[in-house]
C-alpha cells in the first residue's frame, strides 16, 4: 500500500481540479495542441473524471480532474482524490482546490492507494502526491494509516481473525505507542465479573477475553468500548447463511475503535485513554447459552435472552459497566449492533447516540467537516418499557420488529451513567466507491477525530 505523500516532489506533475463550467477557461490555458487532445478526448469534468495530458514528447504534461457539477459534488465524496487509481505513474501536484476540499481530495487520494493483499497479490496504485501546501500533511497520512489498520482487521476472515489475533492486533498497537495492555481471558471473566462476556464466547474453542488497553498519564478520561465478536453465527437461534455470510465483520466497533485509539494516540493528545474490547466467537455447542436463559451482568441487571443472536449488547453490557466504574469523562461505543440501523440509513451512514445535545451537534457539525458522514438517533425514552421482560431487569432482543436500533441503544444506556455516545456502524462498503474498495471500512471514526478535541476540552 502507498499511503504516503511524496514530500520530495521537485518536477511534480501539475493536476488540475476542473468544473464543468470551468472547462472552456483552462482549456484555453493550455497550449493548442494539448487543449485538442483534451477536446477530442471527450472529457467534460464530470466528478472523478480524468484526462492525461500528454507534451510534444509523449510524456505527461498535465493531467485534468473533473470535479463534477454541484450536485454530484453534493452526492459523492473522495471523487478527486479516488481519481488516483486511473492516474499512470508520477508524482503530482493538486491545482485548483484549497481549504476542506483540497483536504478531503488528499485524504481520498491516500486512501485510494489502500490494498487489501494478504491472501492474493493486488495490483497496486503507482501514482503518487506532493505533500499539497495548505493541509496538515502528517495528520491525514495518520487519519489514513488508521483507517487502512480498521480496513485490514475487518476484511481478514475469521479464520485468521479470532479473538486471540485480534488481541494480537491491539498489544501490537501498545507496543508501537507505549500503552499498557491487559487481557482477561476464559474462566478468569467468571473470577473477575465479566460474566456475559463469558457466556456469549464460551462455546467457541478459542476463548472469550476482555483486552484493556490504556495510555496517557494525563488529561480528560476517554473510554472507547469496541465490539468485537470475530464470527456470529447466532449460536443456538442460528443465522441463515445469507445473515451469516458477512459475519467475520462483526467485529467492525473493535476494528473502529483500535483505528481511533490509534489516531489519538499518534496525534499525541494529551488525556488519559482506556480501550476496552470483549473479543468472543458466537459458536454453537453443547455448552452454548440458550433462548430463555437468564443471565446476571457485572452490574448486577439480570438480563433474559430471547434471542442468542442479539449477543453483542450482551458483551458490550459488561465492558461498559466496566468502564463506567472509573466515571470517565465520555464513554464511546462503537458496534456493529443491528441490522435495524442498516434498514434506517443504509450503509453509507454511521448512526450514533449521544445523552448530552451538545456533543452530538459537535460530532454532525466534524462529520460534514472533514466527509465522514453520521446520523444522530434518539435515545427514545418511551420505549424503555420494550427492554423490560418482567422476568428479568432487560430483554436482550424485544419483540415486535419496531426500532431494533433504539432499543439496542436504551439496552446498553443503561450500562452507563457517564456521558456516552454510541455508534450502531455497519463497517462494511458494500460496492467499490471512490477511495473505499468493496470490503472493510471504518466509520465515525473521523468525524470522532475532529469533534473530540472540543467535546473533551483538549
Amino acid at each position: 500500500m502507498s499511503m504516503t505523500f511524496d514530500r520530495a516532489a521537485a518536477g511534480a506533475i501539475p493536476l488540475i481540479v476542473v468544473t464543468p463550467e470551468g472547462l472552456e477557461h483552462h482549456r484555453a490555458q493550455l497550449p493548442k495542441a494539448q487543449a485538442a487532445w483534451v477536446a477530442g478526448s471527450g472529457f467534460a469534468a464530470g466528478a472523478g473524471e480524468v484526462v492525461v495530458v500528454p507534451d510534444a514528447s509523449g510524456a505527461v504534461a498535465c493531467a485534468l480532474v473533473g470535479a463534477g457539477t454541484a450536485p454530484a459534488r453534493a452526492r459523492g465524496r473522495f471523487q478527486i482524490g479516488g481519481a488516483r487509481s486511473r492516474l499512470p505513474a508520477g508524482t503530482y501536484r493538486l491545482e485548483g482546490l484549497e481549504g476542506r476540499a483540497l483536504e478531503e481530495a488528499a485524504l481520498g487520494w491516500l486512501l485510494d492507494g489502500y490494498r487489501f493483499g494478504r491472501y492474493a497479490s493486488q495490483k497496486p496504485v503507482l501514482a503518487q502526491l506532493a505533500a499539497p501546501a495548505g493541509v496538515d500533511a502528517g495528520r491525514l497520512e495518520i487519519l489514513a494509516a488508521s483507517e487502512a489498520l480498521t480496513r485490514d482487521l475487518i476484511n481478514t476472515p475469521a479464520s485468521d481473525m479470532g479473538p486471540d489475533e485480534l488481541e494480537a492486533a491491539a498489544r501490537g498497537l501498545a507496543e508501537e505507542f507505549g500503552a499498557k495492555l491487559e487481557v482477561t481471558r476464559g474462566d478468569q471473566l467468571l473470577a473477575a465479573n465479566l460474566p456475559m462476556i463469558h457466556a456469549v464466547g464460551r462455546a467457541s474453542d478459542r476463548a472469550p477475553r476482555l483486552i484493556d488497553m490504556r495510555w496517557g498519564k494525563a488529561g480528560p478520561t476517554l473510554t472507547l468500548v469496541g465490539k468485537g465478536v470475530c464470527f456470529d453465527t447466532g449460536g443456538l437461534d442460528i443465522k441463515g447463511a445469507a445473515s451469516m455470510g458477512l459475519m467475520k465483520k462483526d467485529m467492525g466497533g473493535a476494528a473502529t475503535v483500535l483505528g481511533l485509539a490509534r489516531s489519538i494516540m499518534a496525534l499525541g493528545w494529551k488525556l488519559r485513554l482506556r480501550v476496552l474490547i470483549p473479543a468472543v466467537e458466537n459458536a454453537i455447542a453443547g455448552n452454548a447459552f440458550r433462548p430463555q436463559d437468564i443471565l446476571t451482568s457485572r452490574k448486577g441487571l439480570t438480563v433474559e435472552i430471547n434471542n442468542t443472536d442479539a449477543e453483542g449488547r450482551l458483551v458490550l453490557a459488561d465492558a461498559l459497566a466496566l468502564a463506567d466504574e472509573e466515571s470517565p469523562d465520555l464513554v464511546l461505543s462503537m458496534a456493529t449492533l443491528t441490522g435495524a440501523a442498516r434498514v434506517a440509513v443504509g450503509p453509507d451512514l454511521a448512526p450514533f447516540y449521544a445523552t448530552s445535545d451538545a456533543t452530538a451537534a459537535a460530532i454532525a457539525a466534524a462529520a460534514a467537516q472533514v466527509a465522514d458522514p453520521v446520523w444522530r438517533m434518539p435515545f427514545h425514552d418511551p420505549y424503555e418499557a420494550l427492554i423490560e421482560p418482567g422476568i428479568a431487569n432487560l430483554d436482550n432482543a424485544p419483540g415486535g420488529g419496531m426500532a431494533g436500533s433504539i432499543t439496542a441503544a436504551l439496552f446498553l444506556r443503561r450500562f452507563v451513567a457517564a456521558p456516552y455516545v454510541h455508534f450502531d456502524i455497519y463497517g462494511w462498503q458494500p460496492t467499490a466507491a471512490p477511495a473505499r474498495p468493496k470490503g472493510g471500512v471504518g466509520q465515525g471514526a473521523r468525524a470522532l477525530v475532529e469533534a473530540l478535541p472540543s467535546v473533551l476540552g483538549l
